[in-house]
């Protein structure tokens, strides 16, 4: 999801500066990374102003990836009507991932990012990506005419797209990562039961 997405929110007001200040600082240099005296800082606020509104940095994280969860459901939801919806079926996922993965300040998912620094200490992170990641299955399958095998192979193509977000931020090369994700697709789609 491009950051231009992710800032739909205008920061009126000081909780709206620190949380896309963090989201910001979070995805881009990492959760561990971005230390609570960074975020005050960078968003210009007061610690007492800050602590008034996030008592911790693991409040400030889960929300954080609640925002983040929501803007990129808008954005991923648009993202494949953009590029055909239903009426294309699953073949809308590559260039939807597309521009994602295109984006100047691409880092790959920020759920994964989360799990991979935060998961084993910090259960309520895992819980928040699994649901996430729920939330990107149920979109998927939106895309599938209705049979009997639709859950499982939305679920297997999920596997398939975060397995290609891994991939595009390690590689460095959307163009080769898309090229094989829709080879996986068409196979997936093509192998029925």
């Amino acid at each position: 999801m491009p950051q231009t997405a992710a800032r739909q929110v205008v920061a009126n007001s000081a909780r709206d500066r620190i949380l896309l200040t963090a989201h910001d600082l979070f995805y881009k240099e990492g959760i561990r990374a971005t230390g609570i005296d960074r975020v005050i800082a960078d968003s210009g606020v007061a610690k007492l102003t800050f602590y008034r509104h996030f008592p911790s940095k693991h409040a400030l994280v889960l929300a954080f990836l609640d925002y983040r969860h929501v803007r990129w459901m808008i954005w991923f939801n648009d993202a494949l009507q953009r590029n055909g919806g239903a009426a294309r079926g699953v073949a809308a996922l590559a260039p939807a991932l597309a521009e994602w993965f295109g984006s100047a300040d691409y880092r790959g998912c920020a759920f994964i990012n989360s799990v991979g620094e935060l998961g084993g200490s910090e259960p309520d992170v895992a819980a928040i990506a699994r649901a996430h990641k729920q939330d990107m299955i149920a979109a998927i399958a939106n895309l599938m005419p209705g049979s009997r095998t639709r859950v499982r192979d939305a679920n297997a193509l999920g596997m398939l797209v975060d397995g290609a977000i891994i991939r595009a931020q390690m590689d460095g090369s959307p163009a080769t990562v898309l090229k094989a994700f829709d080879r996986a697709v068409k196979a997936l789609m093509a192998g029925g039961d």
